[in-house]
């Protein structure tokens, strides 16, 4: 099924969503406001360890990789390659790289174009080029354990087109059916649902989860405090339209809790007399290339929580011209209808899979929404009203040949545009699944709202 901890991992600061802009690989979702399309939460593994195993099927162990830049000079392609990866038995180092081409092809180009001859002058020019800081980024990573089961991980960025640091502390736990984790960020690169970047100056998490099993209850609570005023990260290098940061960005120090209980029921799956075939069961094009995928189904399943937070500090702040509420209290939910046909075990035709999902991130705002469509009222404001409309995810997977499946995820607000509904986020990809790793997957996506792409590789996740 679709991924339905989206619902409550919503509603926290910590909740990753995979984007190019950092070499790390991902941002943060914006709490508070609707569920990120399932296809653009990023993988589990940092992105040291993805690249470590992705570089063994891309020549000379560069990946590629499409982000705007904020100098349009430099264009959004970019070749990305783990240059140092050391290790020992209780840590690890890793050093990227990046490349943007673009500019420095230019460059060279008009210089060669305006040369009348070949000289050490010409050559003097193409050298002031290459050396370029711009052009290039660097990103260094190191992970300690302390003792059995926890860790430290510690991470630094420089981007050559921008001036300043990033820099990245997470502290993990694990704790008796619980995981304690701590995040402190200078700064933290948000990311809303319109697809636009806010960097936060000084962002630090404090949390701790219970496991989320397959159904049943799940609860996490924690302490957020961000410091300084967000400011847009205008990547894409267009103009910023002036509209106001996300609330839930603003500085201050909260304390948030929230509980959600998922169930699951299956309305169809083949019985076991139906799964015995005469072929052997250790020839190879028979075992399932995921073994998340390897049974046809038809099932529905569902997610209902609350969320409390309470803001001990920056509780009389203005935010987008009204006074942020000291406590404040919410329910969200997400429904989810499930059909797939085929075992994504042969090489054609084994993998048609749909997942329908609505998705309700405030119930308090849809009830608003609703009272004021009664009343034919048109006062409500913008805010309410993005909140209060649910969204309707469809998310279509097809096998192409053997392990290849090309997916699609979609989001639509429902109650908006002149239909009915409008689509409001978009993310193609191509998934080829590594059977070795029993559910582990090459995705190389790309999404036309952000217009970004970038190759990962997930384990364990649809």
């Amino acid at each position: 099924m679709a991924n339905l901890n989206s619902a409550i991992d919503s509603v926290f600061w910590d909740q990753n969503v995979s984007s190019p802009q950092t070499l790390e690989g991902t941002a943060r979702s914006v709490p508070g406001e609707p569920f990120p399309v399932d296809g653009a939460r990023a993988s589990r593994s940092h992105r040291i360890q993805q690249l470590s195993l992705l570089r063994e099927g891309f020549p000379l162990g560069i990946i590629p990789a499409f982000a705007p830049s904020s100098d349009k000079r430099l264009g959004s392609f970019s070749l990305n390659s783990l240059l140092l990866s050391p290790s020992s038995s209780n840590w690890w180092l890793g050093l990227v790289g990046q490349f943007k081409p673009k500019k420095l092809f230019a460059d060279i180009k008009a210089n060669i174009s305006k040369a009348e001859e070949w000289d050490l002058q010409l050559f003097k020019n193409t050298t002031k080029h290459i050396v370029d800081k711009s052009l290039y980024s660097i990103g260094l990573w190191t992970q300690i354990a302390l003792g059995s089961s926890s860790s430290l991980l510690l991470s630094a960025e420089r981007h050559g087109d921008k001036d300043g640091l990033r820099k990245k502390l997470i502290f993990v736990h694990p704790l008796e059916k619980h995981d304690l984790t701590v995040e402190a960020a200078w700064p933290d690169l948000f990311l809303d649902h319109k697809g636009r970047f806010w960097d936060v100056p000084e962002s630090l998490n404090f949390d701790v989860s219970s496991l989320a099993p397959e159904s049943g209850l799940h609860y996490r609570f924690g302490v957020h405090k961000s410091k300084g005023n967000p400011h847009p990260v205008n990547a894409a290098g267009e103009s910023y339209d002036g509209g106001d940061a996300p609330a839930s960005l603003m500085p201050g120090l909260c304390a948030k809790a929230a509980v959600s209980y998922k169930a699951k029921r299956n309305l169809w799956r083949p019985k076991k007399e139906e799964d015995n075939t005469e072929e052997d069961d250790d020839t190879p094009v028979f075992l399932p290339y995921d073994i998340r995928l390897k049974e046809p189904h038809a099932a529905v399943s569902g997610i209902v929580g609350s969320s409390l937070a309470a803001w001990i500090t920056g509780r009389g702040m203005l935010v987008n011209g009204k006074k942020r509420s000291l406590i404040s209290a919410d329910v969200f939910g997400s429904a989810c209808y499930t059909f797939q046909k085929g075992r994504f075990s042969k090489l054609y035709g084994d993998l048609t899979r749909i997942d329908a999902r609505v998705d309700v991130s405030s119930a308090s705002a849809l009830a608003k929404r609703i009272f004021n469509a009664v009343r034919r009222s048109s006062g409500s404001n913008k805010t309410d009203d993005t909140l209060g409309s649910p969204r309707l995810n469809l998310i279509f997977q097809q096998q192409v040949a053997g392990p290849i499946v090309f997916k699609v995820d979609s989001q639509f607000q429902v109650g908006a545009g002149n239909y009915g509904a409008q689509m409001e986020d978009l993310i193609y990809s191509l998934n080829y699944s590594l059977r070795l790793l029993e559910s582990g997957k090459v995705v190389a996506w790309y999404s036309p709202k952000r217009k970004e792409g970038m190759v990962e590789l997930r384990v364990f996740e649809f």
